[in-house]
């Protein structure tokens, strides 16, 4: 339980600091959330804090709500082979903007009507049939490349890297995640 509280005190740090100084994103035109929902294996991300704990196996499950807010789910496996959890919820940026411009809060529920504990859930890249998706924040410092499947084809990685490259992201410090049975 101590483990699950510094992850979720690591999550809203990161949710502190995610201040944006560059402009804004180009993002996918359109999301159909019902379609985005369930769940998805971490292909890379760039480094962060709140999940420096995670060795493998990062999954993030989304379920749409009926209020159109989205439950999220984070899960990763450490090195001693126990997981670590975070639950928080996702919902868009602007009530009348883009599906593909999210924030999400991991911070406590009482604390959602600050704005600084939603951070940026940018959706820049997505498969046709919702089968990859490329993931940052305004402030380039977060990046998730994400999948339906633990594997992901080289040359899917590449484009999506190149992607991420093209936005001003700095993928050179890409982690690749590694995926193993239970």
């Amino acid at each position: 339980m101590k483990s699950f509280t510094l992850t979720v005190a690591g999550m809203a740090f990161m949710l502190l600091s995610m201040g944006s100084s560059h402009a804004g994103l180009s993002l996918v035109d359109q999301v159909d959330l019902e379609r985005y929902q369930g769940r998805w294996y971490e292909i890379a991300r760039l480094p962060n804090r709140f999940q420096r704990q995670c060795d493998s196996n990062v999954t993030a499950d989304y379920r749409l709500r009926d209020d159109g807010r989205i439950d999220v789910s984070n899960r990763c496996r450490r090195e001693d082979g126990s997981f670590i959890e975070a639950g928080g919820v996702a919902r868009r940026a602007d009530p009348e903007g883009p599906e593909a411009a999210l924030e999400v809060r991991f911070a406590p529920r009482w604390l959602s009507i600050l704005p600084f504990v939603w951070g940026d859930y940018r959706i820049m890249a997505l498969g046709a049939d919702y089968e990859y998706a490329l993931v940052g924040s305004d402030n380039r410092r977060y990046l998730w490349i994400l999948a339906r499947s633990p594997e992901l084809s080289e040359e899917r990685l590449e484009s999506l890297k190149e992607t991420a490259r093209e936005q001003g992201f700095d993928t050179d410090d890409l982690i690749l995640t590694r995926h193993e049975s239970s």
